[in-house]
């Protein structure tokens, strides 16, 4: 087995590099500097050196208010380089794994009745955002490409590299006494050594097709907020607010929380409950003594 990795610095990028590097498992990883998936030339010309069996998208356009000032930026990453990249696969007969969003779902109130424990793979979807309409496209783009792919919506990713919620939260505990979270916005928190782990033995068996990975129980950011101060034992002020208290240029869905039902049954595995996987991301961080890398 030959990995190529795209988006290699990334938050997920720098977790498969780990994950691969521990499994013995040849891998070439490219950040944006030595891959860009814009560019079809330079796909072919940098893939068609190291012929790998397996290529691991993980190059995504992530800003999500950033987004809104500059759609054509987040739809030529998420949507134009997925293409090109599914593209390259499929006429060389190379499946690629693809990751993206709980953000392509609409999010509504009464979703969260619907679906009370989440959407499933193949629920309308309807992006309330520019960072979710590039998302959208670029799965319908790696559907229309012709390749084997799998597809793997995660949400609320955080892990031990770089930027998430976790570790924005320990910052903000540590420099200052009073911190403002949504507790109008409903999901789960998806980790991202979950996501190495679950994926691959997914790639290991021939897996196809589209999953949701996420954990179990349904919280909102407050929640979850609470939860993180809870176990770091950090102790700021913290005041629950509204969406529209929390001034944010994107629009964020109300309810977000992903049905992994279809990869515990393919796998055979319970998805673990939220309060370990953030204990295992707080142990891991604890490790390393920091909370910005």
């Amino acid at each position: 087995m030959k990995i190529a990795i795209t988006g290699a610095k990334g938050q997920l990028g720098r977790e498969w590099v780990s994950y691969l590097h521990r499994k013995g498992v040849w891998h070439q990883a490219y950040g944006s500097g030595e891959l860009d998936i814009t560019d079809r030339e330079e796909i072919g010309r940098q893939l068609g050196k190291s012929n790998p069996t397996c290529v691991i998208n993980c190059a995504a356009f992530t800003g999500v208010d950033q987004a809104e000032d500059h759609p054509d930026k987040a739809d030529l990453v998420n949507h134009l380089g997925v293409k090109y990249l599914s593209e390259w696969c499929h006429a060389h007969e190379v499946p690629i794994i693809h990751f993206s969003t709980d953000y392509v779902f609409p999010g509504l109130e009464c979703d969260k009745l619907r679906y009370p424990d989440g959407y499933f793979e193949d629920s309308f979807k309807q992006p309330v955002n520019e960072y979710g309409r590039s998302k959208l496209a670029g799965e319908q783009a790696l559907a229309a490409s012709g390749a084997d792919f799998l597809l793997i919506r995660v949400s609320w990713l955080c892990g031990r590299f770089g930027k998430n919620f976790v570790k924005t939260m320990l910052r903000l505990g540590v420099d200052q006494k009073r911190i403002k979270v949504v507790n109008d916005q409903w999901g789960s928190p998806t980790f991202t050594d979950q996501v190495t782990k679950h994926v691959f033995r997914l790639l290991k068996s021939g897996e196809k097709g589209v999953y949701h990975l996420s954990s179990g129980a349904m919280i909102s950011w407050y929640e979850f907020a609470t939860e993180i101060f809870r176990q770091s034992g950090l102790s700021p002020e913290l005041k629950p607010v509204t969406s529209e208290e929390f001034e944010m240029k994107a629009r964020r869905p109300y309810f977000s929380k992903l049905n992994h039902s279809k990869i515990s049954r393919t796998l055979n595995v319970e998805m673990e409950y939220w309060k370990s996987g953030l204990s295992r991301l707080l142990n891991q961080l604890n490790s390393v003594n920091d909370y910005d890398s």
